[in-house]
């Protein structure tokens, strides 16, 4: 079979142990993102299959009506929201999309971009390059307020983190995720104004949802310290749009550490957090690591070869088995 990758960054997906099980079927890795229909189906071309990186590319209706070979769409991860899967369905193309990814690597992220963000890292690195000794003074964790909005599977890994460096631990979020904060014995917030306003570090850990969306206000954000800062290695979104640039130009917060756009790949430095001295920003990084790009590919070439051996799993829309 002819197996399309794309977006696939580093050229991953053919170096990975999990690979090995596809020898023998024609394997094609595109390293950049099209965004245009009509382009991005020519790429894929006569794929029969098609292995889709979490939700780096949409595929909508009008790619997927110009792709008459594909047979199979092979999803890394649960989240289908990108592809039209009516339109898979009609065209008897199966989507599998399986597997749960691992919250270590991005709660390891939010703390090395914590760490970098107000211990001035980046900055100091770019000075001894240059030549040049120290030029600034960082701020020290211990003693401060961790702010963690959404105590779940990742929120859960930072707070024992944060407790070893001597911070307060506060918590936000709905009340089935406080509830497990207080099961956890970490404080919850007496209010939403209270969370933003004594916070010292703030770190989002929400799903994208429509009732996520824009869940961080301007109202939020100017309820923070001169000094604080707020790290965002969820989905750009969370925040409502245009907020924090706002923000940070008006001194709340002072500092923001981010890994994720709301248009990405973000290139050619096109975002205006991208150079602002009192950011930190990263190309999405939260789960590039090469444990959980292992589980991630592994699933979904465990999804061709049952789609290959007549039993396929995972199937986002079972009604096209019916076909």
């Amino acid at each position: 079979m002819k197996i399309a990758i794309i977006d696939d960054y580093q050229d991953a997906f053919r170096r990975l142990d999990c690979a090995k099980q596809l020898t023998g079927h024609e394997l094609i890795a595109f390293t950049d993102t099209e965004k245009d229909p009509a382009k991005l189906a020519a790429r894929i071309g006569d794929a029969e299959v098609l292995v889709l990186t979490q939700q780096r590319s949409k595929l909508p209706r009008a790619v997927i009506e110009k792709l008459p070979k594909l047979k199979l769409v092979s999803q890394t991860g649960r989240n289908a929201n990108h592809i039209d899967i009516a339109a898979c369905t009609e065209k008897g193309i199966v989507v599998s999309a399986g597997g749960a990814g691992n919250p270590n690597p991005t709660a390891e992220l939010a703390w090395g971009l914590i760490l970098a963000a107000l211990r001035r890292i980046p900055q100091e690195v770019r000075r001894l390059q240059d030549g040049q000794w120290q030029g600034s003074v960082g701020t020290g964790l211990a003693g401060k307020t961790l702010g963690i909005y959404a105590y779940g599977r990742i929120g859960s890994l930072m707070a024992p983190v944060g407790k070893a460096f001597g911070m307060r631990v506060l918590c936000w979020g709905r009340d089935a995720s406080l509830a497990k904060a207080r099961a956890a014995g970490y404080e919850v917030a007496a209010s939403r104004e209270a969370f933003f306003a004594e916070s010292d570090v703030i770190s989002l850990h929400l799903p994208l949802n429509d009732g996520t969306r824009g869940i961080v206000t301007a109202e939020d954000l100017a309820r923070m310290k001169t000094t604080a800062l707020i790290v965002n290695t969820s989905r750009a979104p969370i925040i409502a749009k245009d907020a924090l640039v706002a923000a940070l130009k008006a001194g709340r917060p002072g500092r923001a550490a981010i890994d994720v756009y709301e248009d990405e790949p973000v290139m050619n430095a096109n975002h205006p957090l991208i150079g602002m001295d009192d950011v930190v920003c990263t190309p999405h990084l939260g789960y590039v690591e090469e444990a959980t790009y292992e589980a991630y590919y592994g699933t979904a070439v465990e999804q061709i070869l049952a789609f290959i051996g007549g039993k396929p799993i995972n199937v986002a829309n079972p009604d096209v088995l019916k076909k």
